[in-house]
C-alpha cells in the first residue's frame, strides 16, 4: 500500500504490475529526454546573436522535426500495445472470483467452491483495531492463493463501480448488466489494499478492497472452514 512521502508507484506484487512499472519508467525517460532537448534549444535561441539574411526556408530541419517525433512515438506505442495485450490475456485460471459492486460495499462469490458467498464492508473508525488501517480495512477479506492464476469477474448491482488493486495492476469497471473479466498472478504473500475508483453516486465515500494472499495449503484450509 502507499505510505507517506511515497512519490513513486507501489511495490508490485504481480508480473503485470512489474511490466506496468517498466513501461512507466520507459515513457518517463523519453519524456525527460524530450524536455531537456527542447529546453536546451529554447535557451540557446533566446541568448544567441546569430543572423542569416539569406535564410529563406528550412526544409531539412522541418523534415527532421516531422520524422523524429513519429519515431519517438513508435518507441512508446509498441511497448504500450504489447502491454495492452498482456493485460487482456486470460491464462487457464486456477481460481475464479466474482465481485459484485453495491452502494457502498462489495459482494464476493467463489462459484467453484460450493458457492461461497460473503459481503465485504469497510470497518468504521470507532470499531477499528489498533493494527488496522483507517478507511482501508474490511470485516471480510478476500483470500486468494499465491503463485496461481486468478480470474476475476466484475459486475455491479446498481451503478458503475471500479474494482482496483494498485499493487496488482488491476482496474476493472463493474457495470450493471455487464460482466467484465481480467486476470492476475500474485507472486508473494501479504495484504493488498484497494478501493472503488469511481464516483458511484451521492454520499459515496469509500468501498475498500483487501486481498489476503496466502500459500495454497492455507487457501485450501480457508475454503474447507467456510464450507463446513
Amino acid at each position: 500500500m502507499s505510505t507517506w512521502a511515497n512519490l513513486g508507484l507501489q511495490d508490485s506484487a504481480s508480473p503485470l504490475m512489474e511490466q506496468l512499472i517498466f513501461f512507466h519508467d520507459h515513457a518517463l525517460l523519453i519524456l525527460v529526454m524530450i524536455t531537456v532537448l527542447v529546453g536546451y534549444l529554447m535557451f540557446m535561441l533566446f541568448f544567441n546573436n546569430y543572423v542569416n539574411r539569406f535564410l529563406l526556408h528550412g526544409q531539412l530541419i522541418e523534415l527532421i522535426w516531422t520524422i523524429l517525433p513519429a519515431i519517438i512515438l513508435l518507441f512508446i506505442a509498441l511497448p504500450s500495445l504489447r502491454l495492452l495485450y498482456l493485460l487482456d490475456e486470460i491464462n487457464e485460471p486456477s481460481v475464479t472470483l466474482k465481485s459484485i459492486g453495491h452502494q457502498w460495499y462489495w459482494s464476493y462469490e467463489y462459484s467453484a467452491f460450493n458457492n461461497i458467498e460473503f459481503d465485504s464492508y469497510m470497518i468504521p473508525t470507532n470499531e477499528l483495531s489498533t493494527d488496522g488501517f483507517r478507511l482501508l480495512d474490511v470485516h471480510n477479506r478476500i483470500v486468494l492463493p499465491m503463485n496461481s492464476q486468478i480470474r476475476i469477474l466484475v459486475t455491479a448491482a446498481d451503478v458503475i463501480h471500479s474494482w482496483t488493486i494498485p499493487a496488482l495492476g488491476v482496474k476493472v469497471d463493474g457495470t450493471p448488466g455487464r460482466l467484465n473479466q481480467t486476470n492476475f498472478f500474485i507472486n508473494r504473500p501479504g495484504l493488498f489494499y484497494g478501493r472503488c475508483s469511481e464516483s458511484c453516486g451521492a454520499n459515496h465515500s469509500f468501498m475498500p478492497i483487501v486481498i489476503e494472499s496466502a500459500p495454497v495449503n492455507y487457501f485450501i484450509k480457508w475454503i474447507s472452514s467456510n464450507n463446513s
